[in-house]
Parts: structure tokens; C-alpha cells; sequence
């Protein structure tokens, strides 16, 4: 269970955070003064701490200072009255994860501490290699396989992680790009050091800038106050840039700069700050073919690419099928409380035939359904989803297929077969049913035009390349009648 520690002299704060929090599967301890908060930050069982700036005695940024020579990868988010952008500052220097005013907007409290508590698992989750008896470890995340190119990434993740160089990591969505930047950091010098994960293609041009390099206040429309950036915030540390090839051209430039000068300025700022972040990216897209196409700069591409690591397709990776499908069935068990012992040799089979265009994701979501569809001991052929088991498996889409195989029944009737087959998991998975079915369906009518469906669906095209890998969509060929 995560560990929330607040710190504040304000008790109708300390009683607005317990409030915050009442729901939570959070443990939440509240103390009024750094004296009493400082040995249990010792301890080192705090996943985040909620610290007031003006303390009595010691000063939040007094306890910061110590926080940092104690821990500095524990996310810190300040709470003050005082709307200092220069205090805002000197607290972000110090570690801070986030700042915010009060009177506290519980909603935004709520945000902070989730993608801290995020921010916290990716730092302390160790990523490990596999044991030799395959069987999944206790905590952390696990590199699992013994292919020839995975014993090529082992041993080069083994050369580039003492070496303070930018790393590109390639590679199709889902075969764990993430993993590998994780295990580069924590094999690293600065492993005690700071770790963020930035999604590119998630936020749009504005909030990606404002993301990496903070802005000022009134920099644009909603910019209500200045911002500290991550790469500001994590000096000395390491930022994982996953998607960097949907980066905007703006953006890269920025990017650009701080890898040749290790200086930047915040977006509606004109002060030079100095950084010196390690830059990890990764990418599935072929950035060759956007640098001919001018939507990617070369001179950036070298910089990033200082040593590559291409991650292999679960399709390439042979008898490693095997030992990940154990390997989920075991681990997946533990989350789910049950008890399948092995997989047939008939549905074994089915998952060798299959194309897997999510890989390792997409392995690990299906292992998981067959899980909570087994019956019995073994998980057989009529566990498994329709695109793995089905016998057409080809990648067209046409009108009467624009639905997932399971979208022909009503979201009542599918929640409902959730119910009957004792689904542990049924909000999930009717999220990604629901999702899957409108993708599929707004793709249908645009004719596989993706900047087209993207604009109807109101997000942008990188998110939804995300979300057709994520959900295993493969389209090579969509039709319309009519």
C-alpha cells in the first residue's frame, strides 16, 4: 500500500487532504511540523509527501533540503498560501513535484498525487533480468527472454548504462520500450537521482513545451501561473522521451538546444536555465523515412542517437512465446486470484500462429482474459479472444468488421457475459471494449484516415496511433460500401 505523508500547520488543510484521500487505497499520515515528519521520511517508506512551506521552526524548504539528501527520488509537492513565483522556484529546485496554493483545489491535489505516486513506482519498480527459474519475482518488473535478440539488448543495455550518452530505443509498440529505459537508469550513475517518463504523443504542441520546459505566467491561455518544467525539475536526473518522433517541430528544436547546450528558457520567459538531464528516447516510428519527409530534424536525430537499442517483434523472438506466456500466467494469478496452472499445448499453438502487432502488451492482455475465461486448471483454445483463436486472422478491415469481434453484441450483453464468466476486471475491460468498438468504427468512415479520424474523436493523431497499437488494431486495408 503507497504511503502519503502531510505536512502542514493548517489542520483544515490536513483535514481537506484526509478528505482528498478518505477513498483511496492510500496509507495517509498527518503531522503539523517537520520535527515530527522528518523520521518518518528516514525511514524511507513515504511514496509521496504534501509538505507546507511555512512550517514553524523548520521551513518546508528547510525539510526539503533534507528530503533531498535522504531520498532524492521521493516526489515532494509543496502547499502554500503564498502565490511567490521566486518560493515556487527555490521549491522545485529542491526536488518539488508539483506546487499548488491554497485554498487547495482537491480535484487538482488529487491529479498531482496520482502521477506522483506514478512517478514513484517507476523509480523504485526495479527491472530485473529473468531468474533461471523463469517464475515471476515478488516486486519490480522483469526482462523475460533468452532469444538471441534479446540477449543482444541485455548485453547492451550492460554497455550504455554507466556511459552518460543519450540512448534512442526502437522498436514496435508493446515490446517494451518503457522496460529498457527503466533498466538503463537503474543500472546508471544517477540511479539515485530523479526519473520522469514523458509521453510526446499524448499532449499537444503547447502542453508537451510547457511539459518539458515550464512556462511563465500568462505565457498562453490558461497559464494562470509559472510552471516548472521537467527538465528544470529533473537536473542530474534522467527523462525517458517515449514517442519522440511525435514531437513538433518547435519542440524538437528546444530539445535540440538543450542536447548541445544543456541551457533552455521557459515558454513566455526569456531567462537562459542551465540543466543537465540524461535523455532517453524511444520510438516505433522510422524516423529515416520522417527525416527525407522533413517532419523530423537529422541534426537532432544524431543527438538522440548516440546508441541504439532495437528492441526485437514477439514474432522475432522465438521460444520466448513460451517462457512470457508462463511467465503472465504466474504473475497474473498472484493479481487475480486464481489459480491456472499451465496453458495446452492446442492454445500454445494458437499464440505461435498469431501475428501479434501488440506484442509483449498484447500478450500479456490476452494471457489475462484467458485467465478469467479458464474454467478450469488450463487454459485451452476456447479461452483465448477471437483475433488470436480466430481462423480468419488477416489484417483487413471492412464495413461489417469495423466493431471488435465481440462488439456484435450490445454493451449490455457483454457486460453481462463479464458477470457470468466471474470477471474480476470488468470496468477494464468494458473501457477497452467500448474504445475499441468507436476507433474501429470512426476509422470505418473516414476510410482509415487517421488525421481524419482523429479530429472527429477530438484527440490528436498520435494518440490514436497509440490507441489502435494499444488495442492490437492492424488495418492495412480499410473499405466502404457505397
Amino acid at each position: 500500500m503507497a504511503h502519503l505523508l502531510a505536512i502542514d500547520d493548517d489542520r483544515t488543510v490536513l483535514r481537506l487532504v484526509e478528505k482528498a484521500f478518505a477513498d483511496s487505497d492510500l496509507q495517509l499520515t498527518l503531522v503539523s511540523n517537520a520535527e515530527e515528519g522528518l523520521p518518518l521520511l528516514v525511514d524511507g517508506k513515504i511514496d509521496v509527501c504534501l509538505l507546507d512551506i511555512m512550517l514553524p521552526e523548520m521551513s518546508g524548504l528547510e525539510l526539503a533540503s533534507k528530503i533531498r539528501s535522504i531520498d532524492a527520488r521521493l516526489p515532494v509537492i509543496f502547499i502554500t498560501s503564498m502565490d511567490d513565483s521566486d518560493t515556487a522556484i527555490e521549491a522545485m529546485k529542491l526536488g518539488g513535484y508539483e506546487f499548488c496554493t491554497k485554498p487547495l483545489d482537491i480535484a487538482q491535489l488529487q491529479d498531482f498525487v496520482e502521477r506522483a505516486l506514478e512517478s514513484r513506482r517507476l523509480m523504485r519498480s526495479q527491472v530485473t533480468f529473468q531468474n533461471d527459474d523463469g517464475l515471476p519475482t515478488d516486486d519490480g518488473e522483469q526482462l523475460v527472454g533468452k532469444s538471441p535478440p534479446m540477449v543482444e539488448v541485455y548485453k547492451q543495455i550492460g554497455r550504455v548504462a554507466g556511459q552518460m550518452v543519450p540512448v534512442l530505443i526502437r522498436g514496435e509498440s508493446g515490446t517494451g520500450k518503457e522496460l529498457i529505459a527503466r533498466a538503463i537508469y537503474q543500472h546508471s550513475q544517477r540511479r539515485t537521482q530523479c526519473y520522469m517518463a514523458v509521453n510526446c504523443a499524448a499532449l499537444s504542441e503547447t502542453l508537451l513545451e510547457s511539459e518539458l520546459f515550464g512556462h511563465e505566467k500568462g505565457a498562453f491561455t490558461g497559464a494562470d501561473r509559472r510552471r516548472i518544467g521537467r527538465f528544470e525539475q529533473c537536473s542530474d536526473g534522467t527523462i525517458f522521451l517515449d514517442e519522440v518522433g511525435d514531437m513538433s517541430p518547435l519542440v524538437q528544436s528546444k530539445v535540440l538546444r538543450l542536447l548541445q547546450e544543456q541551457v533552455f528558457e521557459r515558454v513566455g520567459g526569456n531567462q537562459t536555465i542551465t540543466t543537465d538531464a540524461r535523455i532517453i528516447s524511444a520510438t516505433n516510428r522510422s524516423l529515416e523515412e520522417m527525416i527525407e519527409e522533413n517532419e523530423f530534424r537529422l541534426d537532432l536525430y544524431h543527438r538522440i542517437n548516440a546508441f541504439e537499442i532495437h528492441l526485437p517483434a514477439l514474432r522475432d523472438r522465438g521460444d520466448d512465446l513460451d517462457l512470457l506466456t508462463h511467465f503472465f500466467i504466474q504473475r497474473l494469478n498472484k493479481q487475480l486470484d486464481k489459480h491456472v496452472e499451465g496453458i495446452s499445448s492446442g492454445a500454445l499453438e494458437l499464440l505461435h500462429a498469431y501475428h501479434w502487432p501488440g506484442n509483449v502488451r498484447e500478450l500479456q492482455s490476452v494471457i489475462r482474459r484467458a485467465i478469467l475465461m479458464a474454467t478450469g486448471p488450463v487454459i485451452v483454445p476456447e479461452n483465448l479472444s477471437e483475433e488470436v483463436a480466430g481462423e480468419n486472422n488477416n489484417d483487413r478491415l471492412d464495413p461489417s468488421s469495423r466493431s471488435s469481434p465481440d462488439s456484435s453484441n450490445s454493451i449490455d450483453l457483454f457486460v453481462q457475459s463479464k458477470i457470468n464468466s466471474e470477471s474480476k476486471n470488468i470496468y477494464a475491460e468494458t473501457l477497452e471494449f467500448m474504445e475499441r468498438h468507436l476507433i474501429l468504427q470512426i476509422l470505418g468512415e473516414t476510410d482509415g484516415n487517421q488525421s481524419k479520424a482523429a479530429e472527429l474523436l477530438g484527440i490528436t493523431r498520435g494518440s490514436l496511433r497509440n490507441k489502435i497499437r494499444s488495442l492490437g488494431i492492424v488495418i492495412k486495408s480499410i473499405t466502404t460500401s457505397g
